[in-house]
């Protein structure tokens, strides 16, 4: 496994206090407050004075008091660091920890990373409308971990930075899976704003490109469909029929997308978080079921199949995915290059593909398909900064805690597990009962373990 060889002088970059641009308020059933603010940032830190951006943050503050909120926005924060990349945060009422961290004395912070949401979001047809394809590349590039926490600390400043104590200008951060990812970036370069660290499912890999994870993931990708045709073997032949009526029909989604047997197999990305397969199965069932009836797919089911597949409402997963692993060296279209022969050509089953970006999405996704100049760029660049300081995070302070799924399909858990061994001042829990989605669908398994080793109770 390669680790960084460039300098954290070469991302640790001054961060000035975002700028407030306005907010609003409200409450909700249940004791709980809203607030909302917008903030405007640099787009690139090394630039100050240049191009700015939004970045849209959501307080949501315990008010079971009913006194608007007044004693629960005194709380000390716990900021959120969603899943991705590329993806916004979703209502705090949809989130388990929300009421987790309220019953630890906290109020919780949502932040809609940049490129996503309420924040200046990425979009096919205002990035592309103006500028070239070198440009839209160029400012892709800024969307990554490095500057996600850059906002975020900005914001800090802004937030709380001109506390009295200096125990009180620092935050507790929680990262899910890509927000694990930006957490241990955060420790690696900004660790004075930190209180201390959650990740689940999020400890990422120190390597310079994405090629060692793909390793490692696709032997998930192969026990996960074995899984899948074991609990639903009528399905063998059943996909079968199905890539194959794919392969003889041209059939276009509501969105403009071609619904192809790539398309139809990137539904597995779905088989590593609980719940996933027989999420999969019922679309499979739907589909042959109009197939026995009709001969042709109904709009519900192509609907249903669209809303299985968020990338081209969220482009920057797809097009920054292997990114979000490069240091230095390009991503070269790794999951391409290492796609075993069994499962690219496997009929007997037919295998589903998982947490991959392949090129053939850039021309079956129809929002993605304007981006696939862009995209083929973004794999051949090798100029990506370093997202980690190797030896800021040997002599870390601030406490990490951190849940790895063995059996976790979207990041590798040996590789996650060096990481923790390679942070100072970190633990970990490691199980083989719960998958990559845990947190919101076990929430109280996954934060009852965290909390544990939080407190340094033993058993």
């Amino acid at each position: 496994m390669s680790t960084k060889c460039s300098s954290a002088s070469s991302s640790v970059v001054v961060v000035p206090a975002a700028e407030p641009v306005k907010e609003e308020s409200y409450r909700l059933v249940g004791g709980m407050k809203i607030i909302d603010r917008w903030f405007q940032v640099p787009l690139d830190y090394s630039r100050p004075d240049g191009e700015t951006i939004r970045v849209f943050a959501r307080s949501a503050v315990p008010n079971k008091n009913n006194d608007d909120g007044e004693s629960g926005s005194k709380l000390p924060i716990c900021l959120y660091l969603q899943g991705g990349p590329g993806f916004e945060c979703g209502p705090p009422k949809a989130y388990p920890l929300t009421e987790f961290f309220f019953g630890k004395g906290m109020q919780m912070l949502y932040i809609d990373q940049r490129g996503t949401g309420l924040s200046t979001s990425v979009d096919a047809d205002t990035l592309t409308k103006r500028r070239s394809v070198e440009q839209q590349a160029a400012y892709l590039k800024l969307m990554r971990a490095d500057n996600i926490v850059r906002d975020c600390e900005a914001i800090r400043k802004t937030l709380i930075g001109d506390k009295e104590k200096e125990e009180d200008r620092k935050w507790t951060v929680h990262g899910q899976s890509f927000g694990g990812f930006c957490a241990v970036t955060y420790l690696s370069f900004y660790p004075e704003g930190l209180k201390e660290v959650f990740t689940t499912g999020g400890m990422p890999p120190l390597i310079n490109n994405p090629d060692a994870v793909y390793e490692r993931t696709y032997e998930k990708l192969r026990e996960r469909n074995a899984v899948y045709y074991k609990k639903y073997p009528q399905d063998v032949q059943v996909v079968q029929q199905i890539v194959a009526y794919l392969d003889r029909n041209n059939v276009t989604l509501p969105s403009g997308g071609k619904l192809t047997r790539q398309r139809f197999l990137d539904l597995g990305l779905a088989f590593g978080g609980h719940g996933g397969i027989d999420t999969v199965h019922r679309i499979v069932q739907k589909m042959v079921n109009d197939l026995e009836l009709y001969d042709t797919l109904t709009l519900k089911t192509k609907q249903t199949i669209e809303s299985q597949q968020s990338f081209d409402g969220n482009p920057i997963y797809a097009l920054l995915h292997e990114a979000i692993y490069c240091q230095g060296e390009a991503s070269n279209w790794s999951a391409s290059r290492l796609l075993p022969a069994d499962i690219s050509s496997s009929e007997d089953p037919v295998f589903f593909t998982g947490e991959m970006i392949y090129p053939h999405m850039f021309s079956n996704y129809h929002e993605l398909s304007k981006f696939k100049s862009v995209a083929e760029l973004l794999a051949k660049d090798t100029a990506w900064p370093p997202l980690y300081d190797l030896e800021q995070l040997k002599r870390n302070q601030v406490p990490v805690y951190a849940a790895n799924y063995i059996d976790d399909m979207y990041v590798a858990w040996e590789l996650s597990r060096a990481t923790v061994a390679m942070i100072n001042n970190a633990r970990s829990f490691d199980t083989n009962v719960l998958y990559h989605n845990a947190v919101r669908t076990r929430n109280e398994a996954v934060m009852k373990e965290l909390w544990t080793l939080k407190t340094g109770e033993l058993d």
